[in-house]
């Protein structure tokens, strides 16, 4: 493949493993480094940020909504193309399934846990427009996989840039 990547330092060593063995399987290198933006990039003109769930998507639109907003603006400033890529196992593939996307019983009860505070339910179709109000204002793309096909996105996203497309 000839492909090599920069791993945010920030990601977590150790709770992306099926990442890195998908990564030295197909040939792709992997350097870690700080970057400005994204948890891998292919410097300077495209960066992916992963988010293992649609609940860490929400997380960082509402709760820390500054803290990301800052980033985007920041790649933008760069000229960099931000793809948030959503790793889910609810079949969502665009931005427009999150709109009927519900958050499930099982997994709001999961977040409730060890928490002070019952959380309230995610609702797709208000976590799709403040997305979809993002990549208006901001150019920030979202995209959606499976867990299992995340490594192989990375590098396709980053690899687009590479070939021109």
């Amino acid at each position: 493949m000839g492909v090599h990547l920069i791993e945010d330092t920030r990601q977590q060593a150790g709770k992306h493993g099926a990442k890195h063995e998908w990564f030295e399987a197909n040939g792709v290198g992997v350097t870690r480094s700080k970057l400005a933006v994204g948890d891998y990039a292919s410097p300077p003109r495209v960066a992916v940020d992963t988010k293992m769930s649609v609940q860490e998507l929400a997380a960082d639109v509402w709760q820390q909504h500054e803290r990301f907003k800052r980033e985007v603006l920041l790649a933008r400033a760069m000229g960099t193309r931000l793809v948030v890529l959503v790793e889910n196992e609810h079949g969502l593939r665009c931005l427009a399934d999150l709109y009927r996307w519900r958050e499930p019983d099982a997994e709001m009860a999961r977040r409730s846990r060890g928490g002070r505070a019952r959380p309230r339910r995610i609702v797709g179709a208000t976590l799709y427009k403040a997305c979809e109000t993002m990549r208006l204002r901001y150019g920030v793309e979202f995209e959606f996989c499976a867990p299992c096909d995340s490594a192989r996105r990375v590098v396709e996203i980053l690899g687009e840039v590479e070939d021109g497309c």
